[in-house]
């Protein structure tokens, strides 16, 4: 299969206001940060002043909704009800506009974060929940993993999908993330997450952990925050993209 043109440009997003990592320094190096809407991490002081951050740096805001699992970090599955996953979605994107239209910024897209997001790659009602609780808050764009059922469903109603890679988690050859604790489940490396990103944006391609080349569709990479090193990846990731001369940019 011959592979897909070399990008002129590539969105890169982090998790931030969690609490952890060096958010200061990791803004000036992305182009969309998802912010914690308190759900899984962040205080209403510390979200507002990432919020305040992004927008001085000239860095997108999206709302980084949550199971209600502090403890857990957002990282356990809840079998919660569509009812209540719907409310506990808006309640969070409502937070979320308030905290970045008070320092002069805006929400402009919904991405899950950790079980949620794994679980609507393949839960057929909470993926349903989910594109019903963003349509109900006007519809924002959608950030996910390509191929997911929860983007099959955005999509379906005329939800803008963002569709998403992660440089610095291992794939499984099926395509989905390797699951944290187990081998190959991050990429630590600066040097591999670089050569990640690259070869993502010259060949639409990701290798996964046994080897296969996966072909991924990514609007937008990830680079995590909390990842040990963080700050040194994206640094190499930008480095090594200006070399191919490859933009970061969000639009």
């Amino acid at each position: 299969m011959p592979s897909r043109p070399t990008r002129t440009s590539i969105d890169l997003n982090a998790d931030l206001g969690e609490g952890v990592g060096d958010d200061a320094a990791m803004l000036p190096l992305v182009s969309s940060a998802n912010v914690a809407c308190g759900f899984h991490a962040g205080t209403p002081a510390l979200l507002r002043q990432t919020c305040r951050q992004a927008v001085a740096s000239g860095v997108r805001i999206g709302a980084q909704v949550s199971y209600p699992d502090p403890t857990g970090f957002g990282r356990r599955f809840m079998d919660v009800s569509p009812h209540d996953l719907i409310a506990d979605v808006l309640y969070q994107i409502g937070a979320m506009r308030a905290l970045a239209e008070s320092v002069g910024g805006s929400v402009e897209y919904v991405k899950p974060h950790g079980a949620l997001y794994n679980t609507v790659v393949h839960h057929e009602s909470q993926a349903r929940a989910l594109v019903d609780a963003v349509a109900a808050a006007g519809g924002l764009p959608l950030m996910c993993l390509p191929g997911s059922v929860v983007a099959r469903h955005a999509a379906a109603i005329g939800i803008q999908v963002i569709t998403e890679a992660f440089a610095d988690r291992g794939y499984t050859p099926e395509g989905t993330l390797v699951p944290r604790g187990e081998p190959g489940a991050l990429l630590t490396d600066s040097g591999a997450v670089a050569e990640r990103v690259v070869q993502l944006a010259r060949t639409g391609r990701i290798t996964a952990v046994d080897g296969t080349a996966l072909d991924v569709d990514a609007d937008s990479i990830c680079l995590h925050g909390d990842t040990p090193g963080a700050v040194a990846h994206a640094k190499a990731v930008r480095e090594a993209l200006a070399v191919t001369t490859v933009a970061v940019s969000a639009r």
